[in-house]
């Protein structure tokens, strides 16, 4: 969980250099190889995070019995702003909440809203999410306050198909999600969600998706298959009248700087954006993932999919070299250089559909169309196996929230009332890791309905 390296106060050795320390090492080593021994048919994907047993041998000694793996040796160290070399997991506390069933869920009421698309974290106390009903709403986890954002409304004719994406920039300065036209982009400044400018003129159809690639610049992906990119300068300066008071802040009104057709693409679903490659990808809906250069803004390759159903989410991992990508039953690990699938990971429940993806380090998080979220670990190979339960994978099952129409429709349309679970369409870990934000609706176009949940 944590590593503090000690240097002694009084004589030649910290307090935790005692040599039974080794053994217990070695014992824990040898423990740790029996439980991870490859089997005689090894699997297609095997990943190597941990340093070989080999290369762990050669770890000085001293460096060993001078390094406290206490916690609160960690803290103590970084209140007293010592400058011992100090190091901590950011996901430990996710896995051991996770691993010992420690996450309890508490339901959000959304009212009459339909179906909850895309959240984000705005800091600490706060969670801003978009809605197929076209509100953008933030909601305190504090004092339960449920407040909508004004939506930004350009020049063209209404066209609302809810909110399909909402991002927020490298600095956390610029939010950019659907406008009041569900084809138009709108830009607000944080933390106030002032209007800073409108996004128009790229898109003929809903945008699904939107990623930064900096401060500066965002893509945005339709479903009419283009792809846009803008530049949004936030030149605003606080103006006021003669008496004092704010003067509301005029919208900038934006053309993208480049308009691009995905090829091979049949309405563009999800982006993500590949800093240390310097690329792009794209998933259509069609089943193929496309490479862009962003330097040029030109389009690369594009790659079919073994599994092109339902593949609706994309998802990076942290050090950029896998990407997930979720179908109907499977859940695709890729290679990030070359897109060649590495793993297959099949569902629990078979065709529940992959409506939301995330990576927590080595645990990717998947949130099903049938109001269950499951963490598959990629380092062990398998779905995350419960501390208390051994013989249960962890699972999270979702409150049905709300639904409508009522119980006889349901029925007369073949849906069971008491078998209905929402489907999980966005979650977002905080900062800390150690609260969860899942948030949905009816994975049926004909219900209305929405459900929400904090789980802490």
């Amino acid at each position: 969980m944590a590593q503090t390296r000690r240097v002694p106060v009084f004589g030649s050795r910290p307090p935790c250099a005692y040599q039974s320390r080794l053994e217990e090492r070695n014992l824990i080593r040898m423990n740790r190889m029996e439980r991870n021994r490859i089997s005689d048919k090894p699997e297609g994907f095997v990943l190597y995070e941990e340093p070989d047993e080999e290369e762990e041998s050669t770890m000085p000694l001293l460096t060993v019995l001078n390094s406290s793996y206490n916690f609160v040796d960690y803290v103590r160290n970084r209140e007293y702003g010592m400058r011992e070399y100090r190091s901590v997991n950011q996901n430990y506390g996710t896995r051991h909440l996770l691993t010992h069933n420690l996450f309890k869920e508490r339901s959000i009421p959304l009212k009459t809203m339909n179906k909850v698309f895309c959240s984000q974290w705005l800091n600490s106390t706060q969670i801003v999410f978009g809605t197929k009903c076209n509100k953008l709403m933030v909601y305190n986890v504090k004092s339960y306050a449920l407040d909508q954002i004004p939506s930004i409304k350009g020049h063209a004719a209404d066209q609302q198909s809810g909110i399909h994406s909402l991002k927020i920039n490298p600095s956390r300065t610029l939010l950019a999600t659907g406008a009041y036209n569900s084809n138009e982009i709108a830009v607000y400044r944080l933390p106030t969600l002032d209007p800073v400018a409108l996004g128009e003129g790229a898109h003929a159809d809903s945008i699904f998706d939107i990623e930064w690639l900096d401060d500066e610049f965002l893509v945005s992906g339709s479903r009419d298959t283009k792809l846009a990119l803008w530049q949004v300068q936030d030149k605003y300066q606080e103006k006021y009248d003669s008496e004092g008071d704010l003067i509301q802040p005029i919208t900038q009104f934006l053309n993208p700087a480049v308009i691009r057709t995905c090829k091979t693409a049949q309405k563009v679903r999800a982006i993500t954006f590949n800093k240390n490659l310097k690329e792009m990808v794209t998933l259509s809906l069609n089943g193929y993932v496309h490479v862009w250069d962003v330097e040029w803004f030109r389009q690369r390759f594009s790659r079919r999919l073994p599994s092109c159903q339902d593949n609706v989410c994309i998802a990076m991992k942290n050090d950029s070299s896998l990407y997930a990508v979720g179908c109907r039953s499977y859940t695709l690990l890729l290679d990030s250089k070359t897109l060649h699938t590495m793993k297959k990971i099949p569902a629990r429940y078979s065709g529940c559909g992959i409506r939301s993806l995330s990576f927590q380090d080595n645990v990717i998080t998947i949130g099903t169309g049938v109001g269950v979220i499951m963490f598959y670990d990629i380092r062990a190979e398998k779905y995350l196996e419960s501390n208390v339960n051994s013989s249960r994978s962890v699972v999270l099952n979702t409150s049905r929230g709300y639904v409508c129409p009522d119980e006889e429709l349901m029925e007369d349309q073949g849906f069971q009332q008491a078998k209905y679970r929402p489907a999980i369409y966005t979650h977002c870990y905080d900062y800390s890791g150690t609260r969860l934000f899942s948030a949905g609706g009816p994975l049926q176009t004909d219900l209305i309905g929405n459900y929400a949940g904090l789980w802490q």
